[in-house]
């Protein structure tokens, strides 16, 4: 792990025994007769956090560990930290505006926005330096995200998280207004990792003129009241509705 980057651990201890000498036998024929090709590549690490759509109380810090297939898609696994004790938790596509405007209407209900994630400075890229991190948010302007949580590891109402992986996958969705996110949760990444989301909201500031009106930005708007809007964070059928009424008046 890049040394500029805060250890992040897992909130939890995975169920079972510990390691035993069996493995160490396995790990030294593995590094020399079996090559990692699937996973050359995934070294884009971004960190958010997600609800979960049909349970938006339920939110968990997310690590992203992201392959640029081009600059349409990127495909991400994610992990409740950043150590080597970290457990996989599910994954993440992320496409561009341009191709999530081809899939299906039906389809579209499973993908989630990201310029609130993006504009609000909830989005980081821990250990690129800011104009790095700034080209590449500039890249997810836009773009929509559909992400599958397995594990659900992170705290939720108080509780310890999962110590193995039960129940369904839980499709998770994005924030897309203050006050929907946990305080809490934020306040723990945000002070253990050194990250400052005011000084990257004001310097992203610079990407509101990309924005354009998303779909699902009010997808959990009613299980929020009270939350507050941000420029630049607009639902396309809000966009709609007042294109119309501008029209008629």
């Amino acid at each position: 792990m890049n040394p500029a980057i805060t250890a992040r651990p897992s909130p939890v201890r995975p169920a079972g025994e510990d390691k035993g000498a069996w493995l160490a036998v396995l790990e030294q024929g593995s590094h020399l007769l079996q090559e990692t090709t699937p996973l050359d590549g995934f070294h884009v690490y971004v960190v958010g956090f997600h609800p979960a759509k049909d349970d938006p109380g339920m939110q968990m810090e997310a690590h992203h560990f992201c392959r640029v297939v081009n600059d349409d898609l990127l495909q991400c696994v994610l992990f409740d930290g950043n150590t080597r004790e970290a457990n996989l938790i599910g994954v993440e596509y992320i496409v561009s505006e341009k191709l999530f405007a081809t899939l299906p209407e039906e389809e579209r209900a499973y993908w989630h926005p990201h310029n609130f994630e993006v504009l609000s400075g909830q989005l980081v890229a821990p250990g690129l330096p800011e104009p790095a991190e700034r080209a590449f948010m500039r890249r997810l302007v836009n773009s929509y995200g559909k992400t599958w949580h397995t594990w659900h590891t992170g705290r939720h109402d108080g509780e310890p998280g999962m110590t193995l992986p039960l129940g369904d996958p839980k499709l998770m969705w994005s924030f897309n207004r203050e006050g929907e996110c946990d305080e809490a949760i934020k306040q723990h990444r945000n002070e253990h990792m050194g990250i400052d989301p005011e000084e990257k909201r004001s310097r992203r500031q610079e990407l509101l003129a990309l924005a354009h009106p998303q779909e699902g930005v009010d997808a959990l708007k009613d299980a929020f009241p009270g939350s507050v809007p941000v420029p630049g964070v607009v639902d396309v059928h809000t966009a709609d509705r007042a294109a119309e009424g501008d029209r008629l008046s």
